[in-house]
């Protein structure tokens, strides 16, 4: 068995933790406070420092291995989610119909619900039909930043 290794990072949106094993990143989503002990390895190492370019608007699309755990379907949904452009957003049902399985709407939101690694894999680039900000993990007021900061970042000569 794989030793699961976390570490927290402390994010213009409040704290993260980050949880990896030797090859991939696992997890990363919004805590309130730490209570685990903290240790790191190069999966997290790499995670910061892109993380950290992220955040300074000069990092558009994270290369960090990912293992992600889930349902077919989820993990058919997240890896659609990591294909919307940078600063770009989509419906729920522009998801749905990327995967082929147009009627499956809520189905799209429920599996971005469950989305294990927030802001790498952009769930908060998934809007309503009509536009509206709709459910986030760390909040529609993190949703609404993350979008701004990536409208504001978009036209920067950035790394792919």
């Amino acid at each position: 068995m794989s030793t699961i290794l976390s570490l927290t990072y402390e994010s213009p949106l409040g704290t993260l933790k980050l949880t990896s094993n030797k090859d991939a990143l696992l997890g990363l989503s919004f805590i309130s406070e730490i209570r685990e002990k903290q240790e790191s390895n190069p999966v997290l190492e790499m995670t910061i420092q892109q993380l950290d370019a992220y955040f300074k608007g000069t990092l558009q699309k994270f290369s960090v291995p990912m293992e992600l755990h889930g349902t077919a379907f989820q993990k058919t949904v997240w890896e659609a989610l990591c294909t919307i452009p940078y600063g770009t957003v989509v419906s729920y049902q522009d998801i749905a119909i990327a995967i082929g399985n147009p009627k499956a709407v809520r189905a799209v939101g429920m599996a971005n619900n469950k989305n294990p690694i927030s802001i790498i894999i952009p769930c908060h680039r998934v809007i309503g039909k009509q536009g509206s900000l709709t459910g986030y993990a760390g909040g529609l007021d993190k949703k609404q930043w993350l979008l701004c900061h990536e409208r504001e970042n978009q036209d920067n000569n950035l790394q792919e």
